[in-house]
């Protein structure tokens, strides 16, 4: 099984079939990670580097862990206390990491389109692990799988992501990524949150109205509120969010149905999430935290060219 590109810079780039190709190779990775040997040497000399320059805990930890798990030599690179802070360009510091002979690169960053303009003038292969307000390809998969094992496959099923659309990689490569594979998707959230031109541009439903978004939906895929990234009021309060567009017990029992409840983290209890909605048990949260080592190990290995996975 192979890919059709060289690259993980967003679902945009993908086909159905690569899709399919990463899920179906992670959903290996899983049935390995579930051994008491989790260790395979599938990467075993290939030089990763991890290069971040923006703050991460979980896709961070995901990757490494994954790294580590496919037996991959890896380097940590963080943009805060390295030349960079000096004034070195991206080229530059990427130029010299790859005068140490480094295969991959795995890469963060604040400006939509930097792994894109990396791809363009280095032979690693990149895998973008967030871009802007761009995309985050490796979320959008773990998500996919961790429905795809509650429904059996994602045609047909009915997805609301809600919250801050505007501002949220998660959502556009969430967006890209069901729409390609047959899945419904309608968003909600505040009318500043989300873009007007989305229903233009995705074969996608918009609502104001959270209540009437999970009425519809088999799964809402909860964002949090970015505020970093706002450079203007666009709500009145989070205590005033939290009552319009917050997922509280009250209002899941009185959808009359179970669905299920994902969120892609970090979690802004009692702002996007009520901690009773996040700790139930239709959340799947854990559960794709979990399917993220698996889908980044399948991602990790297929761009690296190996020919055969070890087991």
């Amino acid at each position: 099984m192979h890919l059709a590109t060289k690259h993980l810079l967003g679902i945009r780039d993908l086909r159905p079939e690569d899709i399919q190709i990463i899920l179906d190779t992670a959903q290996q990775f899983k049935d390995v990670l579930q051994r008491p040997i989790k260790k395979v040497p599938s990467l075993r000399d290939v030089t990763i580097v991890n290069l971040f320059y923006e703050n991460s805990t979980r896709t961070r930890i995901s990757f490494e862990l994954a790294e580590k798990r496919l037996s991959a030599d890896t380097i940590n690179f963080s943009a805060s206390g390295s030349s960079v802070s000096k004034g070195e360009t991206l080229l530059d510091t990427v130029n010299n990491i790859l005068s140490m002979k480094v295969d991959m690169v795995v890469m963060r960053h604040s400006a939509t389109g930097a792994p894109h303009f990396l791809a363009q003038h280095i032979p690693a292969a990149i895998i973008n692990a967030g871009d802007g307000i761009n995309e985050h390809p490796t979320q959008a998969l773990l998500d996919a799988m961790t429905i795809s094992e509650k429904f059996g496959g994602l045609k047909g099923v009915k997805v609301a992501i809600i919250g801050d659309i505007m501002h949220s990689r998660v959502a556009l490569s969430n967006i890209y990524l069901l729409t390609k594979m047959g899945a419904e998707v309608t968003l909600a959230g505040p009318p500043t949150l989300i873009p007007k031109y989305i229903t233009e541009t995705f074969p996608v439903k918009v609502t104001y109205n959270v209540k009437e978004a999970l009425q519809w939906c088999d799964v809402a895929n909860v964002l949090r509120i970015q505020l970093e990234r706002q450079n203007q009021v666009l709500f009145s309060s989070l205590r005033e969010y939290n009552q319009a567009f917050g997922i509280s017990r009250t209002l899941l029992a009185s959808l009359h149905k179970d669905i299920v409840i994902m969120h892609p983290g970090p979690i802004n209890r009692g702002v996007e999430l009520d901690s009773d909605v996040a700790d139930s048990g239709q959340s799947v949260i854990l559960d794709q935290v979990e399917n993220g080592v698996a889908v980044r190990m399948a991602v990790l290995y297929l761009l690296s060219g190996r020919k055969e996975a070890s087991s």
